[in-house]
Parts: C-alpha cells; sequence; structure tokens
C-alpha cells in the first residue's frame, strides 16, 4: 500500500532555469542508474523475501520506496530548471519570449541543436521530465537485476548505489547552481546511506559467500592466471590468502604452459587450500538441506490458503 504526501522528501530547490542541465539530469530520471531503476529492482526483489526473509523483505521495500521519493525530488528539479520553457513552448505566435528565456539568438541555436539530439524531450513532452536517459534512450526494464538469491541481490544491489553515487558525484560538476547542487548533494549521500544498509544486511547472512548455495571447486578458486605480457604486477588479489575462503591464492605465471601440463585443467591438483572435493560436496548438501527447509517452513499454509499478511492465520 502507498500513500503520496505532497511533499518533497528534500525541498529541492533552483536558483534560475536550466535548460541544458535539465537534461543531463534526466540520467537519473530515467537512465540504467537512476532512482526508477533502483526502486524497481529492490521493488521487484523484495516480493521472493516476503516469508523467507521478513526483515529483508521490509529494508527492500523501505528503500524502494524511498527511492521512488527521489525520483519524485530528481523530476521536480527538472521541472523547476525547465521553468519558462514550458509556458513559452506553449506560446506559439511569439517565438522571441523563447529566446529571450536562452538567453539569445545564439542560445536558442543551441537548444535547437539539442533538440536534434533528443527531440522527445524538448518537442513533445512539452518541457516535462520523460522516462529517458539524457540522449533519449527509453528506460527499460532490463536494467533490473534480480535473481531470486538473497546474497546475490543485495551484491546486485551494492553495485546499483555505488554507480547512482558515482552519477551524481559527475552531475554536480556541470552546474553552478549551489539550490541543485544541495539537492544532488542529499541525493549522492543517501546512496552510499543505502549502500551501507546493504552491505549490512549482507554481512547478517551467513554463509554468504559464494553467492547462491553450491560451493566453488577448490582446484581452480585460488587460482590467479596471469594474462598480461610485461611486468607483472602482485597484490592482495594475487598473492597471500584470499579475502573470503581463506585459501591461498596460486599465481600462475605460463597460463598456455600450465594448461599443457595439466590437460588443459583437467588433470588440475589442488592447491594451497584446506577443501578438498569429499568437503564441498557436504557442504552443498547440508546448504541446500537449510535453505529447502527455510523456504518450507516460511511457506507453510494453513489448509492450503495462504495469505500475504505475515500474522493473518
Amino acid at each position: 500500500m502507498f500513500h503520496h504526501v505532497k511533499e518533497l522528501q528534500f525541498n529541492a530547490r533552483v536558483a534560475k532555469p536550466d535548460v541544458r542541465f535539465a537534461k543531463l539530469l534526466l540520467e537519473q530520471f530515467g537512465g540504467p542508474n537512476g532512482e526508477l531503476k533502483a526502486a524497481m529492482q529492490y521493488f521487484v526483489q523484495a516480493f521472493g523475501y516476503r516469508k523467507t526473509a521478513p526483515d529483508k523483505y521490509d529494508l527492500l521495500m523501505d528503500i524502494a520506496t524511498e527511492e521512488f521519493s527521489h525520483l519524485e525530488i530528481v523530476g521536480a528539479t527538472i521541472q523547476m530548471l525547465l521553468s519558462g520553457v514550458n509556458s513559452e513552448l506553449k506560446n506559439a505566435a511569439d517565438e522571441s519570449d523563447l529566446t529571450k528565456l536562452l538567453d539569445g539568438k545564439s542560445a536558442k541555436e543551441n537548444y535547437i541543436a539539442d533538440t536534434m539530439i533528443n527531440p522527445q524531450f524538448y518537442i513533445v513532452s512539452g518541457g516535462t521530465p520523460t522516462l529517458t536517459d539524457s540522449v533519449g534512450n527509453p528506460w527499460s526494464a532490463t536494467y533490473i537485476a534480480s535473481m531470486g538469491d538473497l546474497t546475490a541481490d543485495l551484491r546486485f544491489n551494492i553495485g546499483a548505489e555505488t554507480s547512482a553515487k558515482m552519477v551524481y558525484e559527475n552531475l554536480m560538476k556541470f552546474t553552478d547552481d549551489v539550490y541543485v547542487k544541495e539537492s544532488l548533494r542529499y541525493l549522492m549521500t543517501r546512496e552510499v546511506a543505502h549502500f551501507q544498509m546493504f552491505e549490512a544486511a549482507l554481512a547478517s547472512i551467513e554463509p554468504n559467500f559464494p553467492p547462491g548455495i553450491l560451493q566453488t571447486d577448490p582446484r581452480f578458486s585460488n587460482k590467479y592466471f596471469n594474462m598480461s605480457s610485461g611486468d607483472t604486477h602482485k597484490g592482495p588479489w594475487n598473492e597471500g590468502d584470499c579475502p573470503h575462503l581463506g585459501e591461498q591464492w596460486q599465481f600462475i605465471e605460463d597460463p598456455i604452459e600450465h594448461a599443457n601440463q595439466t590437460n588443459g585443467l583437467l588433470d588440475e591438483q589442488i592447491q594451497g587450500s584446506e577443501r578438498t572435493e569429499q568437503s564441498v560436496q557436504k557442504a552443498n548438501q547440508t546448504l541446500s538441506k537449510a535453505r529447502k527447509a527455510e523456504v518450507e517452513k516460511a511457506l507453510t499454509t494453513n489448509n492450503g490458503i495462504q495469505s500475504w499478511a505475515l500474522n493473518t492465520a
């Protein structure tokens, strides 16, 4: 259930119209890293966890709803940045007013050039936000990532918040409007807050690595193949211990020679790991049974009748 409050979550303001920045800001309205993408991604993901992980369901729904609030902030800002454009587009009898609004003839010519790039925004919409990115590509459900596995979805969301944060950071470089920057900084900050929420939620799940249920093949889980020529660069990604499995990285200096010596890796041996094929299969069975039991318990029905409410008999 949604209830719309006729006020913004953050009181967005603009100092003056800015048609060009309004177009750039469409990236966060209908772009692949924008607020609608985030809202729909978390909203869709949440359905799968209503009964199996109600706490994570609440988290996803709460953040999804806030993302819709952010979409409203972005849309309102775009509309204010276009203030005057809508009315002057309606003033079909006198085109000089639009020229004045755009600060002269050269600005109008630039406006016309921009229109050719994204006519939907400037002409068809009549000066209102459109569900496209800044160059007119329509919003697509293909932006949404959802796997039905909580550890995987939370990692998707951490990445989504990272991307959105960087878009806001970059957008702030293209406006001198202190009020617009104020709103963008707020939105950017909330992306970082959500990042931390998803990260904390992931950490609360044990085990949470690797994503999903099946464990990895210990013959290959700690191998680093040197696929580059020239100087060799070392770091915690190819020497020392792996950050999650606790295995020791095995640096394969010559992948071609190594493949030849191991019959195309078919004869690869376990090195630097205490895991065995037997321990992996045992872990697979144990975790599979545990996750299956969790789902079955959560979905137990009353005489075959299912109810979406958590506390309804």
